[in-house]
Order: C-alpha cells, then structure tokens, then sequence
C-alpha cells in the first residue's frame, strides 16, 4: 500500500468525536476508494460498501427515503452480508456522482449518530456541482489530487525524518549535500516520467521500468475523453472535448498561452464558454490567470481569456508528447521540452497540490516583464520563476532591484541557494513552496 496524505486527514477525522459525514472528491483513479477501504479496515468492525457503479442495484436504496434505518435495510436487501452494527460501522458511499442522493442521506445520518459516512466521488460535470450544495453543514469536504513528489518519496524508501532534513535545509537556504542532490535529483527525473497516479506508480516501484506504466497513461488520457462524452451536461461535448485535446499544443507553444481562436477557424471565446471550468471542476486542469496588476487581492485582478491551461497531472502531458520529445525526455532527461512546458507544468501542479487553490502569472503589458506564478503570503506577494539550469531570472531580478516585491524564488535544477533577496531551489521541491513561506514569514 502507498502511503498517502489523505491517510493523515482520515486519522483525525476518525478522531474528532463530533465528526461530521465526509465526502472526498477527485479525478478518477487517483486513489480515492483504495485509501478509504484501507482506512476503514482498520478503524471499524463493519464497512459497508455501497458502489453505484459496480452494482447499479445500489440505486434503489432511497425509495423508500433517508432515514438510515430505511436506507440501511435496502442496502441489506441489495446484499445481506451487509452489517450494521451501532457505533462500529462506516457506511461508505462511493462513484455518488452517479447517485447524487446518497448525498442528501447524510444529514439524517449525522442526526442519527450511530452510523459513521463517507463518500466518494469523481469530479464530473453538472451532478459534482450540484451535490457540493447539499447537506451543507452536516459534512466535511477533502478534495484528493494524484501522489505529489514527497509523496512519491514515501513510495520509494524515504521517511518523514528524511524529508525533515531535506524540508530543514530548505527553511535555512542551506544547500543540500552531493548525495542528497543526486539522489532526490534521480527520483524527480523518475517522477517526471510516472506521474503521479497511484497505480503507475506502484507498478514502477516494484517493476523499475516505465513499460506498463507508458500505456497506463495513454489510456488515462482516452479514459479522461470518454469520460467528458458521458458526464458533459448544458455544454457542447464536441467543442469540450476540442477544448482538451488542445492542452498539449498550446503548451508547446513559446508563451503556452492558450489562445480559443487556434481551436479551430473562426472560434471565439464565447463559443468555448464553460470549457474550461468544466475541465478544472472534473479535476483534469489547472488554469493559471494572468493578472492585471501585481496588488492584492489577486482573486479578481485576473484577465479572463488570458490564461494557462496545465494537466492537474502531468503524466497526460507526458502521455500526450510526439515520439521525438518523449525519447529526447526518457533518454537525454531533457525537461526543457516544449519551451520549458513540462517543468511549468509540474510547478503548477505542485503548487496546487500544495494548497494554492488559484494560480496566477504576471505578464507587462508591453511584454517586458513575465513571471511564471505569482502567489500570496498574508499581505505579501511573492514571485516564481520557472528557470533552466543556466537561465537567468531577468523578469525577477528587474522586478527585485525595482522594489516591487520583498523577496522572490526562483525554481531550477539548482541546489538551495539564497541571494539578493532571492531564493533558488530545485524543482523537486515546488511541493514545499507553501510550507516554505508559510513557516519563514510567520507574522
């Protein structure tokens, strides 16, 4: 079993007497369902597992209402072995994108007290946007993202004193050693190449080739399309599916805009309206705004149709790659594909899986200035660079010498590094960006 930072937040839920039901989110095959069996095996005498997928029979059990006793015998009904025994239980709810009202249940459930829930659900068109309203105040809400690097460490041997270490020297801008380097280099390129979805990456952990992982990426990638064609509602599919088909080639291109008008001849934004949310709500996208300005807040300071379009994972970006750029990356470890696309992109995903729930880049009206991300630190905004091994951080250091922000990072294959009032260090850990400034600027 990997281990997860869900299984952290699941341990002290469990622990809070006054729990409320808790429904988990996420993009397809990111673990959602493997993370919360293991759990409860472990936590309850009894798991009752309501799949309305698999068993479409499921879908009857609130005939008769939502009163658990009611709830409970139809479910005994579908499958007797089902036991309900008062305080030892966890009913667990999951693909409820298919049954929004599983949903409703859960606040006659937490009422009722006996009985623990939770529920599980992939984020997919219009059913994921209604059930989020439902049952407010009786649940809590986890939204689960593919593994993030540190992540993919516990995967491959290292262990949060080890991670301590490597998190310590970051917070002091002490450099890391040769080993630790190379090491943590090697991994990254390994993670780079895996992706974060659980079950690629268990298979490199014990097989150490990439062989059955590079199909497990193509079929995402179809898998995420068939998806779009069964859960799109109040939006045209085609132009949706257009809309994803186009995520790699516009990150190709120098400034990996994504412009509506190269969807096809004559398109405008109007016409791709919702596309975009759609994507980023069903958890396959994250979206980068540029802002009009660098002032706070930077919620609402965006330009609307001047946007970055990342993969929330970066293995559909890698399973989307001609032959010609996949080789140069498996065989030369060249990240820099696609003008710099790849390495952009993991960012943004760490950032996200982070805790930064919005992204936000800068770039001057007259094209003088282009900073990769921008983010908040309290009343602080704080830039990032996205740079190559020997790129020069022009747009930071103008921005820097000119006063217009306090201190700035810069992320490149580099070792840990502080000066100038910029800090540099390695991509591998964009994942601890925000533990980073969260615990350096405590005021």
């Amino acid at each position: 079993m990997l281990r997860r930072k869900i299984d952290d937040f699941l341990r002290n839920w469990h622990e809070n007497q006054d729990r409320n039901p808790l429904v988990v989110y996420g993009a397809r095959q990111v673990g959602k369902t493997t993370s919360i069996l293991e759990f409860a095996k472990k936590n309850y005498e009894s798991v009752v597992e309501v799949n309305f997928v698999i068993n479409t029979a499921f879908k009857s059990i609130f005939k008769d209402g939502y009163a658990p006793d009611d709830v409970n015998y139809n479910i005994s009904v579908v499958d007797f072995r089902n036991k309900f025994i008062p305080h030892k239980t966890l009913i667990f709810f999951d693909e409820v994108q298919d049954m929004p009202d599983a949903m409703t249940a859960l606040k006659f459930y937490k009422l009722d007290g006996r009985y623990d829930c939770i529920c599980s659900g992939s984020m997919l068109g219009i059913n994921y946007k209604g059930i989020r309203s439902v049952a407010v105040g009786f649940k809590q809400d986890y939204v689960m993202r593919s593994l993030d690097f540190e992540e993919f460490l516990w995967a491959n041997g290292y262990n949060d004193e080890l991670t301590g270490r490597i998190y310590a020297k970051m917070l002091d801008a002490r450099a890391l050693s040769d080993v630790e380097f190379a090491s943590l280099s090697k991994l990254f390129g390994q993670y780079v190449m895996v992706g974060g979805m659980p079950k690629n990456v268990q298979e490199f952990v014990l097989s150490r080739t990439l062989h059955e992982v590079v199909g497990a990426q193509r079929q995402l990638l179809l898998d995420y399309e068939n998806d779009m064609k069964k859960y799109v509602q109040g939006l045209d599919v085609a132009k949706v599916v257009n809309y994803y088909r186009h995520i790699t080639p516009m990150l190709a291109r120098d400034n990996h805009k994504f412009q509506i008008s190269r969807l096809s001849h004559g398109a405008k934004s109007r016409d791709y309206t919702g596309c975009d949310e759609w994507l980023k709500d069903a958890g396959i996208i994250n979206i980068a705004y540029n802002l009009q300005d660098l002032s706070l807040p930077l919620k609402g300071n965006e330009i609307e149709n001047d946007k970055r379009v990342y993969y929330a994972d970066h293995s559909l970006l890698i399973a989307s790659l001609d032959e010609e750029s996949r080789e140069d990356l498996s065989l030369n470890g060249n990240f820099e594909i696609y003008n710099g696309a790849l390495t952009e992109s993991i960012v943004s995903e760490a950032l996200v899986k982070s805790g930064f729930e919005d992204l936000y880049f800068y770039r001057s009206k007259d094209m003088s200035v282009e900073l990769d991300f921008v983010v908040r630190r309290k009343n602080m905004v704080v830039p990032i660079e996205v740079k190559t091994n020997r790129g020069r951080s022009k747009s930071l250091n103008k921005m820097l010498d000119a006063g217009m922000f306090e201190y700035g990072i810069k992320l490149t294959a580099q070792n840990i590094g502080f000066s100038d009032r910029k800090f540099t260090f390695p991509y591998f850990l964009a994942f601890k960006v925000k533990n980073f400034l969260h615990d350096k600027f405590a005021w």
